[in-house]
Parts: C-alpha cells; sequence; structure tokens
C-alpha cells in the first residue's frame, strides 16, 4: 500500500513540478524575448564575412571623420521636363535638408540630359551608426522634400533604403508570429475536431517560440552571433511548425496508448518511449543540419544556423516536457467529444494511406520509376531560374527608395547615381584616385574624407547599377587597385561579394548536411541503405520543389531575380526536415519488423499507423513555411515557396509512394548490414498489444 501511495503522489507530483517549471522559466525569459525584434541587423554589409573587400571598406568608413555615413539621393522629376519654378523648389528644399543637418559636402545639383530630373546626392555622418537615428535623418529628408503639382519629389540611395528594410522587418515578427499561429489553429481544429485540444498544442508552441526568442536574443549578446530579419523569420517559423509536428506524433500515439492504459500518466509514459526516439531523431537531424551553417561565410546563413538550433530546441523541449505535463493533468476529457476509453479498439475505418500504400505495392517497380521520372522532370524547372535578384527587385511592393532608384537608371542612363566607394590609404589617395580614373567603365571620381590613415574615394560608373557591366567595373577596379592597398565596397560591391560568398558556401555545406544527416540516419535505422534512400528522396524532393520554383517565379509571381541564398538555405531545410518524415516512418517500419513482420507487412503498417500523422504534420509545415510568401520580401517569398512546395511533395509523393515502394522493392536488405537484414524469430507477433491496468507489473 505504501508504494501504491507513493506511486500515486509521484504521478500527480511530476506533471505539477514540470508545469510549475515551464511557467517560472517564461516569467524569467518573456522580457528576453520582447527585446529580439531589436537586435536584428539588416544592412548588407551585415550579412557579409569580415573578410569581404566591402566589409573592409564599411569597417574604415566607421574610422573616419564623423563616423558612418548616411548617404542619400533626392530626385526632382517632371515629365516634359523641369520648370525654372521646380528647380527653385528643388534648391530650396535642399538647403533646408542642409540647414538642418551637417552635411559631409555641399550637394550639388546633376541634371539629366533631358532636363526632366534634377538629382542631389546627400551624404551626412551626424546619424552615425544609431539605427533609430539614421531612419529618423531620413524621415525628415523626406518630410522636407515635397512635391506637387506635377512635380515628383523622392529620396533614394542607400541610406533611404536601408531605412525603408528596416520598416519592412520591423513588421516581419509581429505579423508572421499571428499569421502562423492563425494558420496552426485552423489546422488543428481540422485535424482534431475537438473543441479543447488544439489549445494544448498552440498553447505550447507559443512558449516555445518565447524560449526561442529568448535564446536567441543571449546567442547574440554573449557570443555576437549575427540575427538578420531573415534569420528571425524563419527561426519563427520553424519552431512553430516544427513544434506542432512532434505535437502531433506524440498526441496521436498517446491517443493509441490511452486505450492500452488505465492511467493517463502511464499512458502519456508509453507514448513517449515509443514515438521519443524518433522526436528526438527528428529534432536531431533538424538541428545537426542547421548546425552546419556555422561553416557559411556569409554572417547571415552562420547566424542562421545557432538560431534555427535554438528554435528547434525549444520546441523540442516544450513538447516532449511540457505538452506531456499539460496532456496528462488535464486526463482523457481533453479529448472530448471523441474519448478514447481503456480498453477499447479504435473505430474501424478504411485508412486511405494504407489503400494509397497497397495500390503502390500492386506495381512497386512502375510507380517507383514514374515517381522518379516525375520529380527529375520538375527538376528541370530550375533551368528556368533568373540570376541573382537586384536590390530594386527585392520588394514585393516597391517603396520609396526603389522608384527612386528606377527614376534614376531611367533619366541617367550613362551615369550611375550610386558610387562605388574606395577606401586607399591617404599618402596614396592621390595615386589610387588617378588609376581609377583611367579604369574601363568610370564616369566620375570624387575624393572625400580623409583620417585614420586612409582617404575615401566616390568612384561613379557609366553603367547602372547591379548590371553585369557595373560588375565588371568593380572587379576591374579591385585588381587595378588591389596592389595600392585599395579596398572597393559601396553596395554594388556588396551584392557582388554576396553572391561569391554564396556560391561558396554552397560548395561547402551541401556536403557536410549530408553527411552529417546521414550518420544520424545510420545511429537511428542501424543500417545503411535506408539512410542513403531517405537522403536520395530528400535531395530528389529539393531539386524537383526548386524546379517548380523556376516554372512559376518570373512567369506567374512576376519576379525579377532569384535570391543568391535559395539555393543553399532550401536545400539545409528541406534535406533536415524531409528526412523527419522518413524517420517517422522508417522507425515504425523497423518497430514492426523487430516484432517480425515481413517487409511489405511492415512497410504498410507502418503506412497505415503514421500516415495519417505525417500527412497532419507535413500539411502543418508546409502551411506555416506558406505564411512566408505573404510577406513584402522577394527572397522571404522565394524561400517559403520552394520549402512549403517540398514538404508537400515529400508528404503525399515520396513518402507514401516512392519510398514504400522502394522498401518493398529492397526487401529485407533495407536493413543492411543490421540484424533485420537477415530472417529473424518475431521477437513479439506484429501488431499486439493489450491493456495495461494502472500499478500492473
Amino acid at each position: 500500500m505504501g508504494d501504491a501511495r507513493k506511486e500515486s503522489t509521484r504521478r500527480r507530483a511530476v506533471p505539477w513540478a514540470v508545469a510549475g517549471l515551464w511557467l517560472a522559466a517564461l516569467v524569467l525569459l518573456g522580457p528576453l524575448a520582447g527585446e529580439f525584434s531589436g537586435i536584428q541587423q539588416n544592412r548588407a554589409v551585415d550579412y557579409l564575412p569580415d573578410s569581404a573587400d566591402s566589409t573592409q571598406v564599411a569597417r574604415i568608413q566607421d574610422r573616419l571623420p564623423g563616423g558612418e555615413s548616411t548617404d542619400l539621393v533626392l530626385v526632382y522629376h517632371r515629365e516634359g521636363g523641369l520648370t525654372d519654378a521646380d528647380r527653385r523648389t528643388a534648391a530650396a528644399q535642399v538647403a533646408e535638408v542642409r540647414g538642418t543637418y551637417d552635411l559631409a559636402a555641399e550637394p550639388r545639383g546633376v541634371p539629366s540630359e533631358d532636363g526632366s530630373t534634377l538629382m542631389y546626392p546627400v551624404s551626412s555622418t551626424q546619424p552615425g551608426q544609431d539605427e533609430e537615428a539614421r531612419d529618423a535623418f531620413v524621415d525628415r529628408v523626406r518630410d522636407i522634400a515635397e512635391g506637387g503639382g506635377g512635380l515628383s519629389a523622392e529620396v533614394g540611395g542607400p541610406g533611404a533604403l536601408t531605412t525603408d528594410m528596416n520598416e519592412v522587418f520591423g513588421t516581419i515578427d509581429a505579423a508572421l508570429l499571428y499569421a502562423t499561429l492563425g494558420v496552426v489553429t485552423v489546422l488543428l481544429v481540422l485535424i482534431y475536431r475537438s473543441p479543447f485540444l488544439w489549445l494544448v498544442p498552440l498553447a505550447v508552441a507559443g512558449v516555445a517560440a518565447a524560449t526561442a526568442m529568448a535564446a536567441g536574443y543571449g546567442l547574440h549578446e554573449l557570443f555576437d552571433v549575427t540575427v538578420t530579419g531573415q534569420s528571425g523569420g524563419v527561426m519563427t517559423v520553424l519552431v512553430l511548425g516544427a513544434g506542432t509536428d512532434y505535437a502531433l506524433l506524440l498526441i496521436s500515439r498517446y491517443r493509441e496508448e490511452l486505450r492500452r492504459h488505465e492511467q493517463p500518466y502511464d499512458a502519456m509514459r508509453a507514448a513517449l518511449r515509443g514515438c521519443g526516439p524518433a522526436i528526438l531523431a527528428s529534432s536531431g537531424t533538424v538541428a545537426a543540419g542547421l548546425l552546419c551553417l556555422l561553416a557559411a561565410d556569409l554572417n547571415s546563413s552562420s547566424g542562421m544556423g545557432p538560431a534555427g538550433v535554438v528554435g528547434v530546441l525549444a520546441a523540442l523541449a516544450a513538447m516532449t516536457t511540457l505538452l506531456p505535463a499539460v496532456l496528462v493533468l488535464l486526463g482523457r476529457r481533453v479529448f472530448w467529444p471523441l474519448i478514447p476509453a481503456f480498453g477499447s479498439e479504435p473505430k474501424a475505418r478504411r485508412s486511405v494511406f494504407a489503400a494509397m500504400g497497397t495500390s503502390a505495392t500492386r506495381r512497386p517497380v512502375t510507380v517507383l520509376a514514374g515517381g522518379a521520372a516525375l520529380l527529375g522532370a520538375l527538376a528541370l524547372g530550375t533551368l528556368n531560374l533568373s540570376g541573382g535578384i537586384k536590390q530594386e527587385d527585392s520588394f514585393t511592393e516597391r517603396p520609396e527608395s526603389i522608384t527612386a532608384m528606377q527614376t534614376l537608371a531611367r533619366e541617367y542612363p550613362g551615369r550611375s547615381s550610386r558610387p562605388v566607394t574606395v577606401i586607399a590609404p591617404e599618402e596614396r589617395a592621390e595615386t589610387v584616385a588617378e588609376r581609377a580614373r583611367a579604369a574601363e567603365g568610370v564616369a566620375e571620381v570624387a575624393t572625400g574624407r580623409s583620417g585614420a590613415g586612409w582617404t575615401e574615394i566616390a568612384v561613379f560608373t557609366t553603367a547602372a547599377p547591379e548590371t553585369a557591366a557595373e560588375t565588371r567595373t568593380i572587379k576591374a577596379l579591385r585588381a587595378g587597385l588591389g596592389p595600392a592597398g585599395a579596398h572597393v565596397g559601396g553596395p554594388s560591391a556588396q551584392q557582388v561579394d554576396l553572391a561569391e560568398s554564396e556560391a561558396r558556401d554552397r560548395k561547402v555545406i551541401v556536403p557536410l548536411v549530408l553527411g552529417a544527416v546521414f550518420v544520424i540516419l545510420v545511429g537511428l535505422l542501424r543500417s545503411l541503405v535506408a539512410p542513403l534512400l531517405l537522403l536520395a528522396a530528400v535531395v530528389a524532393v529539393w531539386g524537383a520543389a526548386l524546379g517548380i520554383g523556376g516554372l512559376v517565379f518570373e512567369p506567374v509571381f512576376g519576379f525579377h531575380g532569384t535570391d543568391p541564398g535559395l539555393g543553399l538555405l532550401s536545400f539545409v531545410f528541406l534535406v533536415a526536415l524531409g528526412v523527419d518524415y522518413g524517420i517517422f516512418l522508417m522507425h515504425r517500419m523497423r518497430e514492426e519488423s523487430v516484432r517480425g513482420a515481413e517487409p511489405e507487412a511492415a512497410a504498410l503498417t507502418a503506412l497505415r499507423t503514421t500516415g495519417g500523422v505525417i500527412a497532419s504534420a507535413g500539411v502543418v509545415l508546409a502551411a506555416t513555411f506558406a505564411v512566408l510568401t505573404t510577406l513584402p520580401m522577394v527572397g522571404l517569398v522565394e524561400l517559403g515557396f520552394v520549402i512549403a512546395v517540398g514538404v508537400l511533395l515529400d508528404t503525399f509523393l515520396v513518402r507514401t509512394y516512392l519510398v514504400t515502394t522502394a522498401s518493398v522493392l529492397l526487401k529485407r536488405r533495407m536493413w543492411w548490414p543490421g540484424r533485420l537484414s537477415r530472417a529473424a524469430e518475431p521477437t513479439q507477433p506484429p501488431g499486439e498489444h493489450k491493456p495495461v491496468a494502472a500499478n500492473a507489473p
């Protein structure tokens, strides 16, 4: 009696203790989570590695007199030509800007050839590195620069572009969180068909998201990890999507175990023993894949790795501790009206996935060959992916800085309005400037600030910003001026460095991700063949999803370019997340094989028992990443689209048909060289489970 009483007390105390610890952690971490959006860095230079030439330019500019400058271009335009009144208006407004702020140089108006446009480059060091001061400076200049009566006045330039990007990213976190929670809510209500049950995983996912944001803030403060608006948004989606997936798997298994165990505590222990290894391995593959991003040259990519890992680990911790505790405390009634009674059998109904699996196994070779051919054909769409996206095309809704940039490109075809910045040693500045003037593709050279042993030189090219011709000029300047100790940077040079770093990162990180995931799968499945099959499947899905993107991005969405990081980031996420569903399926298949089921029976049983939860998890994860397509940044839209499409392909084609048919064809060779690859006596009749009463031995 004493032991039974102690056991009963423990069953009541453990869930309350776990819930209490999480509540205390939430109270402590809540304020830190609120600081997460404030640490995000969204300048192009923040994305670049320290070794990049344009990064060196930005660092040296910070040490020049006045520190970092905010560069703007005031653009006045009238169709048919500017009037004298227009020019006086422009001059007066520029004079007001000069009287309000300390400018690096006297603004000089540059008219277009047809006289319809007048631009005034404006640069000030007064805002310094303070982001709020810089944004306030840009907003104030925009208030001053006003058109009217047919005269348009726009404020563009790098400083204005940064402000517009900050405004977009500043609204992303909250919008993304609420939109994702809304999508997950709708899907959970449809999946569970219960007025109460959906609230539990949703609330726990919210706790996990807050925990992840607090941890992300800690990473930045303690280890100076770069957190961008992109990585912050992806982390939010990842923690909610992956966390909901883990919840779906655990709750599905818990519902099964409640029919076999009288006490919810015992049922939850059995559920955690049953699906815990799969959830742990699933989160491990995602974390391992993301940690490979630490090898990236780009700060934005290397920072996304730790940010994503804390999101996955927060989801794992919450869904394997807090969620079980809350479910046990609420008891069976949380499943109302479909309460699983102890000793009952689930309502017999035809499994759609069992039917799909059975149809696939009738002609496994045909199904496997047809599916592989379809994925290969879709992957050909990658040939339609256009080149790197320009900054002017990076917004789905173009802000003022972009429209100003387009006006300048149209009205000044023979002269770039955005200078290439050259930083030269002070004693060699004159020589460097002369060499720059002599370089092909250079229209004008102007010497600026000097200090700390360096001189700033503005080089205006004859080509429009971010064109192939301007890129050639930048590379020629680096080749010609580098021996003199000069560095070539500025916004356009930063885009060149971004593209080159992305290309390098793909070559390094792709093999690392494949190797890390393979090792984890070998340890979980104790086989070499099954991991290779799963990796081949997810790589094929990635190629097909990227190909579908190539078929719709420009023709349907009207995007004029592809984000340079799309290939790498979509690969990391689709491989890591796609293997998740393979783990859920293969782990159950292995479980049935250990019990002695024949390969085909094991595959169909695994598909029947996990197909529904995998489909639900896939839809939830795809929907959460699809939320990214509602954001105003083309790069995030492309990333969200490719991952969402890839997850759906993986869920409904690859797992259901291709992996199942490959398992049937390989038979026991699937588990080679492990023990299961050889015929063995069953350790337990397949599918045999008995109800377990409370306190049963």
